[in-house]
């Protein structure tokens, strides 16, 4: 029989984006850790961003839970095998963090792809997080709808945030009387109140990052200190530890993390360049781990900061990023340009995707159209659109360069296009049906505006490991 795993855990939900789900994730793991504990984190959905919050609360890096990337099984291979390790594995809490609203998923018409799915999956309680600014008694309506199509059950508390003391002490009865009416088993937790200093703010692509957030560390003490203080640590612990167990699937076809046969390994330990720093800072933590299971060892640079690549590496990783927002920065460094055109003009292999991917090119506009000069690997330009281009989970139907391509799932966010997309992979829209025409993919390059997930087509990340092999010998 294969082996179970109980960890204790909840899923933190809400309505839609901005109702505070990143708040309390940050807040709940720090108050964790107050008390002893020693959490972990997952973020639902191929965000990058908050995960990053996660790793300022809680010291160690989030990871992204997707039925589309991994599968279902996948999705519960990846709680039990992050949330069980660890020499504190028995103290071990897992806080996940939703994505959108509750029951968004790829499509209209189905739970796919939605937060509420991976709880289903998991056997995760959630936590409803309800943005109660702007709104009275309204909030019992809009509670009661949710419960209304949480057939599973698997609701179990309630945080309001943006609520006031003073309110909160009224409404606390009247909301536990409707409540008990409809669902005993759902309770009250506790409030977060409006309060200066403590919201993590948005820009138009997308949430900010820790360090572009001023006095972060100062934040995530405030909001940690107001959930300790308002919230029933007790009972929100209490919630986590009645999670059921972790069943393993009986079959491994459907879990997309299971790789084929036996993992390749390089004979001996192959350096790769990643870029990492302001400008590039978008990385799946399972992707990374997976190519230090394949025997490569990342070594971290910055495009901005360093003046040429590091030593002795025979492969280079470009993630994504905001490189838009440090042209200047990028293009007047000069020596480190000419280090990588040279790298990639002796044939270095190379990963890049989406910011990364930008940086390659000949020319990135800024959005008042002024132009900058970087790299030049790929003789193309990229421009600002004002709009998301190509949105959403991309998979990747055909790709005659690299067949071994063929279903690689990643996932486009981005307000760029280029004149040099690419054409070698014919990619497809899952939720459409739509098929385009995109990336460079040959021996040894793999580039393109997605952001990868490599487990969906490990032996594509082996083979550019072998590329990486060819080049350093």
């Amino acid at each position: 029989m294969k082996e179970q795993y109980s960890i204790p855990r909840c899923m933190i939900a809400a309505a839609g984006s901005g109702s505070g789900k990143t708040t309390v994730t940050v807040g709940l793991i720090g108050a964790l850790k107050k008390k002893g504990f020693d959490p972990v984190s997952f973020k639902c959905g191929p965000d990058y961003i908050d995960p990053m919050f996660h790793r300022r609360a809680c010291g160690i890096d989030a990871v992204s839970l997707d039925t589309f990337f991994a599968g279902e099984a996948g999705v519960r291979r990846l709680v039990a095998k992050y949330a069980s390790a660890g020499e504190k594995s028995e103290s071990r809490y897992a806080v996940i963090e939703g994505v959108m609203g509750i029951y968004d998923g790829m499509k209209p018409d189905s739970l796919s792809g939605s937060c509420y799915e991976i709880a289903s999956v998991t056997k995760t309680p959630i936590i409803l997080t309800v943005d109660a600014s702007g709104v009275g008694r309204t909030v019992i309506p809009l509670i009661k709808g949710i419960l209304a199509d949480d057939d599973k059950n698997l609701i179990k508390g309630i945080i309001f945030n943006r609520m006031s003391d003073a309110f909160y002490e009224k409404i606390y009865p009247v909301i536990k009387d409707e409540l008990a009416k409809i669902r005993k088993d759902v309770g009250i937790l506790g409030h977060i109140p409006k309060k200066s200093g403590i919201d993590i703010s948005s820009r138009h692509l997308g949430l900010k990052m820790p360090d572009d957030v001023e006095d972060i560390t100062e934040k995530i003490r405030l909001i940690t200190q107001l959930i300790c203080e308002k919230c029933d640590i007790d009972a929100i612990t209490g919630i986590m530890t009645e999670a059921g167990c972790i069943e393993p699937a009986e079959d491994e076809s459907e879990d997309n993390t299971a790789l084929p046969g036996e993992e390749y390994r390089a004979d001996r330990p192959v350096r790769l360049a990643v870029a990492k720093d302001e400008a590039f800072c978008f990385y799946y933590t399972e992707n990374l781990n997976m190519l230090m299971d394949a025997g490569v060892e990342p070594v971290y640079f910055s495009p901005v900061h360093d003046a040429a690549l590091p030593d002795n590496v025979s492969g280079l990783l470009f993630g994504g990023g905001y490189p838009e927002l440090y042209l200047n920065e990028l293009s007047s460094n000069t020596s480190m340009l000419a280090s990588i055109r040279e790298a990639m003009n002796a044939g270095m292999p190379c990963i890049a995707e989406c910011g990364g991917f930008m940086y390659l090119h000949k020319e990135v506009e800024d959005v008042s159209g002024a132009g900058y000069e970087l790299v030049g690997a790929i003789d193309g330009r990229c421009t600002y659109t004002g709009h998301l281009v190509n949105f959403g989970y991309v998979e990747v139907a055909e790709c005659d360069k690299m067949q071994c391509l063929k279903g690689m799932r990643g996932h486009e966010f981005h307000y760029y296009d280029s004149t040099s997309c690419g054409s070698d992979a014919l990619l497809e829209k899952p939720s459409t049906g739509r098929r385009y025409r995109g990336m460079i993919a040959d021996r040894g390059k793999l580039m393109g505006f997605a952001h990868l997930y490599y487990r969906s087509a490990p032996e594509a990340v082996f083979e550019f490991v072998k590329e990486m092999e060819r080049y350093g010998n």
